[in-house]
């Protein structure tokens, strides 16, 4: 098929029947660019030959050099196929043609790029899911699965890489189908046990409604009030509704699985062969596509189709195996690629090739590139694209139907979803593109493009303003031309001159005056040296997808952020004009005059009012927000950044802020110490953005600090522990005493139950919202989302974010149940502390907790129904009055520990006392001038409590995943506990040669690792590596031998390193801390001559 023109597009965009928007999701080398440049070889975009080698849509040069992909990219694909009708009144009617416009998005597998994926699968209908044949199911896959399930996006999937099983593994026929079998089965457990975890929450809830429904009629009845209807028992299910999951699974007879090559540009599916031999065996279509796949077995004398149970003893093949892959193996083994079946058999091959009804040219039977031959039979035979588009076209939803069943469920986990206006919803889940129907369309990632490169997209019709601008441009650069070259004397004349060359080319309508840019013999040069800068310059054009109504050029829009609530309307929302609108073909772009719903586009002037993602809506008030996306890997991984020549700081910041915006993940940060930071979600993702800012943004030298990892403090009960610093208090209290000796408070630090931990670590967006429905303030919530936004930049919610809010009452039960998990001997010390908890900490939303202790009971409670009430105070001063100070004292305390400056995790401070010791005439002084004093003093309190346990650094981890052969296991273990790190399964993949270690190890740790395992392995391992949290570093900071016998063992500076006192000054040392070491070690008096 020819290239798409632009009319083709513009008319197709039109047809939303005809529409099919899908991206290719898969672990990291699996074959997607592979299979993308397959299907764009059908466009005439790149050769067959060269399709999967090309990787025509890898358009960075470290894309094509790595062999990775880093970048999701866009690209509109023509097909047209032929769909057989009904007969009518028994005469068989001619096939219709019909076009279908898909637009494809190729994502990266990369877990550090799995935010492009999550942009990726927002904008799309349904999914093309490959899965490696050798490998199977690896990390990655299950990601990109769950994301698939999140979006509820119709998947497909593709068998890809099964001339792995002929020439790597040298499987047969019946083994290859054992494996690809198993394959299937792994990828549907993965998609059941998404199903079942679904299936049990909506079973607890259901658990939960009926509880309250029948508690609410007892209570009722026990009033001797009429049974309420809406709480009778009787409108409330017996019995839970249960769900078919037939649906979910993938199976060939269903025809949602292709079996592929994408190297070798072939697949089929089982109805290609179902058509194949239907006349042949004489047994109806619609049978074969049933028992072409399983434990089916054909009978060579009476051809008929027999079970398993039916066989009889006898040893037949599967149908799977002798009528499809025996012919596929057949091929491959005539034309000489599998090693040890021989060379290449030339008869054979022409035999198979007349026996297929193929047409293969002479010349390419006389190549000696054996590879060649075959791909040329396959590409004829069973080409790949004609696989995947009918599989497409008829599998994936259009984006009239897939906006039906899809935006239901992203309406309900949208924030403020009740206040969406009823237009908007309907305009949006029944597809209106009526002209008076709102727009409502979805950005999904800001895509940065030169500026140059958008000069050269082609217009159709220019107006006569575009006119004049095209040929005074033409006019200046002639007359610079022309006055360098001759260097003439007088400008004017050589203005004139150009000024007629651009009269003949583009008519008389073009008449500027050049005289006033053209002033001397520099002029043309010094006014065009601004427009170069301009054109050098990187242009944010937003990627993204039309839900309903139709976005033209020159439209006003309103941009809704990604912390939108239609409740409050006049917050996180902006107006915009539409500049230009494209349509996206990899890394070029067409430009369009309008685009209608249902397609994927490009639109230009957004740059400035969207950071990231947003959404664009027509209506002022009732809009939905589409932007909260989970983005999967958090940033974790931080370098601080300067420029050599100090006087560029200026450029650093604007690439700074032009990267932040043109990358989903990275984030940009000033912190305290004036540092500029990024946070990248990886090691490999970190090289990228630190060569996208040297060349593209910021175009300035850069120097970069060592890799920076957050580390948390924390504070365990350890066997072997100092006395407490004060013997008459219990263990962790310190009285904190102000410098005028006023105010004394009694603060007590304990450790956390480690189930409370987890608990407020895993619903920290929940905690933000009780904060912001507590205060009762609007523009609180704007800075609980700025809270929350920071604690993630750290990594510190990575572990599965919640998508659904807990209310109080939810918030309440989940911590009491926490509390009671903790061991008997503390359930006393953690009685009744739900109604006594002040906040949390640090930023409000931690996994800290500070906690009233006093008998008074003054402070207010974050969690009770029971506030205190004003009225009942007494005139003197009270701990009410140094409430917000002790709470301040809290958060700072805990956002920077004792041991190295970084936050605290999993620790109780009780408040137990409060002594203000004034008159009453001194009551307003002490007010006045003792509050600060006693922020500094009970921070200082709590620190010292915290070291009076045994303090603990906590560890950013990676979870590692590893597949290996047998060979290289002892030197992937070798490398992984040189880096501190530790095996947690090893599991040997069934079938085949391979296993797959899965480890941890410290992010500190972990930079090189990748380079410096692929080198011991010499190439056959590549690890994963994926953020999976903190975990404790069981050691002591500051222990030193001390009792007799380590003395003896050990001696006094002990002869192994203390790994956390290590981490602990290098920190110390990287943040101008004091730190605590020897500078002189063993030494000895100088001698001399004389002595």
């Amino acid at each position: 098929m020819p290239p798409i023109t632009p009319a083709q597009v513009v008319a197709l965009q039109k047809n939303s029947a005809n529409i099919r928007n899908i991206c290719i999701l898969a672990h990291v080398d699996h074959g997607k660019t592979s299979l993308s440049d397959c299907l764009l070889s059908t466009n005439g975009i790149v050769s067959a030959k060269l399709a999967g080698r090309v990787r025509y849509l890898d358009s960075r040069p470290d894309e094509q050099l790595r062999g990775i992909t880093m970048e999701s990219s866009a690209i509109s694909l023509y097909f047209r196929m032929l769909r057989r009708l009904p007969p009518a009144d028994g005469a068989e009617v001619e096939p219709q043609a019909e076009e279908y416009l898909v637009n494809l998005i190729d994502s990266p597998g990369h877990i550090d790029f799995s935010s492009e994926v999550s942009t990726a699968s927002r904008l799309c209908d349904g999914a093309v899911v490959l899965v490696d044949a050798v490998e199977g199911v690896c990390s990655q896959t299950v990601t990109v699965l769950r994301q698939a399930w999140i979006e509820h996006i119709k998947p497909i999937l593709v068998i890809n890489k099964i001339d792995r099983l002929i020439t790597e593994l040298q499987l047969s026929p019946e083994e290859a189908f054992d494996r690809m079998s198993k394959t299937v089965e792994q990828v549907n457990a993965v998609m059941g046990s998404f199903f079942a975890g679904e299936r049990m929450e909506e079973d607890l809830r259901w658990r939960e409604v009926l509880e309250a429904r029948l508690a609410a009629a007892k209570e009722q009845s026990d009033k001797g009030l009429p049974e309420n209807p809406e709480t009778s028992d009787d409108n409330t299910p017996a019995e839970f509704e249960e769900k078919d999951d037939e649906e979910i699974y993938f199976a060939p007879e269903k025809h949602n699985v292709i079996f592929a090559s994408a190297i070798d540009g072939w697949a089929f599916t089982i109805r290609q062969f179902a058509n194949i031999y239907e006349k042949k065996l004489g047994i109806k279509k619609s049978v074969l596509e049933k028992v072409l796949w399983g434990k089916y077995y054909l009978d060579p004398k009476t051809k008929r189709v027999l079970q398993e149970k039916h066989l009889k003893g006898r040893k037949l093949k599967p149908m799977f195996v002798s009528l499809v892959l025996e012919t596929i193996w057949a091929v491959y083994q005539s034309a000489g690629t599998v090693p040890q079946q021989g060379g290449q058999d030339l008869q054979k091959v022409e035999k198979i090739i007349k026996s297929l009804n193929l047409r293969v040219l002479p010349r390419e039977m006389r190549t000696k590139d054996e590879r060649q031959l075959l791909q040329t039979v396959m590409m004829q035979w069973l080409p790949l694209s004609t696989a995947l588009l009918v599989s497409v076209v008829e599998q994936i939803p259009a984006p009239p139907q897939a906006q039906k069943e899809r935006m239901p469920h992203v309406l309900a986990s949208a924030p403020g979803s009740e206040a969406v206006s009823e237009e908007v919803k309907n305009a949006i889940f029944n597809f209106d593109v009526s002209p008076d129907a709102p727009v409502v369309a979805y950005v999904s990632k800001m895509v940065s493009v030169p500026a140059n490169e958008l000069k050269k997209i082609r217009r159709v019709t220019l107006s006569a303003a575009e006119m004049r601008e095209l040929g005074r441009r033409k006019t200046i650069e002639l007359a610079r031309q022309l006055a360098a070259q001759g260097r003439a004397s007088d400008a004017a004349a050589a203005a004139a001159a150009a000024a007629d060359a651009v009269r003949e080319e583009y008519g008389s309508d073009v008449v500027d005056v050049v005289e006033d840019v053209v002033e001397d013999d520099g002029g043309p040069a010094e006014k065009e040296k601004p427009q170069e800068e301009e054109d050098e310059r990187e242009q944010l054009i937003g990627f993204a997808r039309v839900y309903s109504g139709t976005v033209k050029i020159g439209q006003e829009l309103y941009v809704l952020g990604p912390k939108y609530n239609p409740m409050f309307p006049n917050q996180h929302i902006q107006k915009v004009k539409v500049a230009d609108l494209y349509y996206m073909m990899g890394k070029d772009l067409e430009a369009l005059d309008e685009v209608p719903a249902g397609n994927v586009f490009g639109i230009a002037g957004l740059e400035g009012k969207i950071l990231k993602s947003g959404t664009l809506i027509s209506v002022e008030n009732g809009g939905l927000n589409l932007a909260g996306v989970n983005l999967g890997a958090a940033p974790i991984v931080r370098v601080a950044l300067e420029p050599r020549n100090p006087s560029e700081m200026g450029k650093l910041i604007e690439g700074l802020k032009l990267l932040e915006q043109a990358d989903p993940c990275a984030e940009y940060m000033v912190q305290d110490n004036g540092e500029h930071v990024i946070l990248t979600a990886g090691e490999l993702h970190l090289e990228r953005c630190l060569k996208d800012l040297k060349e593209r943004f910021a175009k300035i030298d850069i120097q970069s600090s060592s890799p920076i990892v957050p580390f948390r403090e924390t504070i365990v009960v350890a066997s072997e522990m100092a006395p407490p610093k004060d013997p008459n208090l219990p263990r962790g209290t310190v009285n904190a005493v102000t410098p005028s000796k006023q105010i004394t408070v009694r603060v007590r630090t304990r450790p956390l139950p480690p189930a409370v931990t987890k608990f407020l670590l895993d619903n920290n967006a929940s905690i933000t919202l009780l904060y912001a429905v507590k205060r009762g303030k609007e523009e609180r919530a704007g800075e609980e989302d700025e809270a929350a936004a920071g604690q993630s930049k750290e990594g510190e919610n990575s572990a599965q974010a919640k998508l659904k809010l807990l209310g109080v009452e939810e918030i309440r039960q989940g911590l009491q149940k926490a509390f009671d998990s903790a061991p008997s001997k503390e359930r006393d010390t953690w009685a009744g502390v739900l109604d006594r908890i002040i906040a949390f900490g640090p930023r409000r939303i931690g996994p800290n907790v500070l906690i009233d202790a006093t008998l008074e009971r003054g402070f207010r409670k974050l969690l009770s129904d029971n506030p205190v009430v004003d009225n009942e105070r007494s005139e003197a001063l009270s701990a009410r009055d140094f409430e917000d100070k002790i709470s301040h004292a809290f958060q700072l305390a805990t956002y920077q520990g004792p041991l190295c400056n970084e936050q605290v995790q999993g620790i109780a401070v009780f408040v137990e006392e409060t002594v203000i010791v004034a008159s009453k005439e001194e009551d307003l002084q002490v007010a006045r001038t003792e509050n600060f004093q006693v922020i500094s003093a009970v921070q200082a309190a709590i620190r010292q409590g915290f070291l009076d346990w045994s303090p603990r650094l906590m560890l950013a981890m990676y979870s590692c995943d590893v597949q290996t052969s047998m060979e290289a296991l002892g030197r992937v273990h070798d490398t992984i506990a040189m880096r501190g790190g530790r095996t947690t399964a090893e599991d040997q993949e069934e079938g085949t040669p391979f296993w797959t270690i899965r480890a941890l190890i410290p992010v500190a740790e972990s930079f090189g690792f990748a380079n410096e395992i692929r080198k011991n392995t010499h190439g056959e391992a590549s690890p994963q590596l994926i953020f999976s949290g903190f975990e404790i570093l069981d050691m002591d900071p500051f222990w030193t031998p001390f009792t007799e016998e380590q003395l003896e063992d050990l001696g006094d500076v002990a002869d192994k390193e203390n790994v956390a006192k290590r981490y602990m000054d290098t920190i110390r040392k990287r943040k101008g801390l004091f730190v605590q070491k020897r500078l002189v070690v063993g030494a000895n008096k100088q001698k001399n001559l004389k002595r």
